[in-house]
């Protein structure tokens, strides 16, 4: 994809570049470092130190942190038009978590010195980075407060419902969501075991809400699925 054509796809679609002129976002595009990452490829580790961060140009990654005892938890997943590692590179921090592609993945990537220099240039891009930065730390917030007060059941369903957002694609049967996603991840997405994630997908396959197969989650009643999630009462 030429530059021209990639910032016409970008416009407007990529936080940190909001409110740019097009002789900024071409000057930016420049500047970037076209890669590809396979499939299972680790891009940065956690507590590295941040020198670069990256633009998904299309494919996904999986950003998990591990705890001082050994335990992972998936934080997120990253799209097309997605940053990762911007948080750690403008605030001069390691990076948080272990960034791994999920799918095959192609990406811009620049360092910090790029940054501060287009920064200097375009002020606007270090408002839009505290923005994301602000942006990050409310989503950890709503996270640590949804594991310490809802159901497993509704942080289930809100975790699917965030999912379909992000990279949901309508089938015939449902809506799919369009990546390889494991039991054992989405357990590490909720902070709850394989045998409760396991046990209330089974359930929900009966009544009808999900289907589930090897790395796959299909949602076939979208309306029941946002009820456990706003309530945390399951379905009957």
């Amino acid at each position: 994809m030429r530059n021209e054509q990639l910032r016409e796809s970008l416009k407007g679609k990529v936080p940190l570049f909001e409110g740019l002129p097009e002789e900024a976002l071409d000057e930016i595009l420049k500047r970037g470092h076209r890669h590809q990452l396979a499939k299972g490829f680790i891009l940065f580790h956690q507590g590295e130190p941040a020198d670069s961060f990256h633009l998904i140009i299309a494919g996904r990654l999986k950003v998990a942190q591990t705890s001082e005892e050994g335990q992972q938890m998936i934080v997120r997943y990253l799209g097309p038009r997605e940053l990762a590692g911007c948080v750690a590179v403008c605030g001069g921090l390691p990076y948080p978590a272990t960034a791994t592609a999920v799918e095959d993945t192609w990406l811009l990537q620049w360092n910090r010195g790029a940054l501060a220099d287009v920064a200097e240039r375009w002020p606007q891009i270090a408002l839009n980075a505290m923005r994301i930065m602000g942006g990050r730390t409310q989503e950890l917030q709503d996270r640590v407060r949804e594991l310490q007060g809802e159901r497993v059941e509704q942080r289930i369903a809100r975790t699917l419902g965030r999912l379909v957002v992000q990279a949901g694609r309508r089938t015939a049967d449902g809506i799919e969501i369009d990546f390889p996603l494991s039991r054992q991840d989405l357990a590490e997405m909720v902070g709850t075991t394989l045998h409760t994630v396991s046990r209330t997908l089974a359930a929900w396959e009966q009544e009808g809400i999900v289907r589930s197969g090897r790395q796959k989650v299909m949602i076939r009643d979208a309306a029941s699925l946002s009820v456990i999630a706003g309530s945390g009462e399951q379905s009957s």
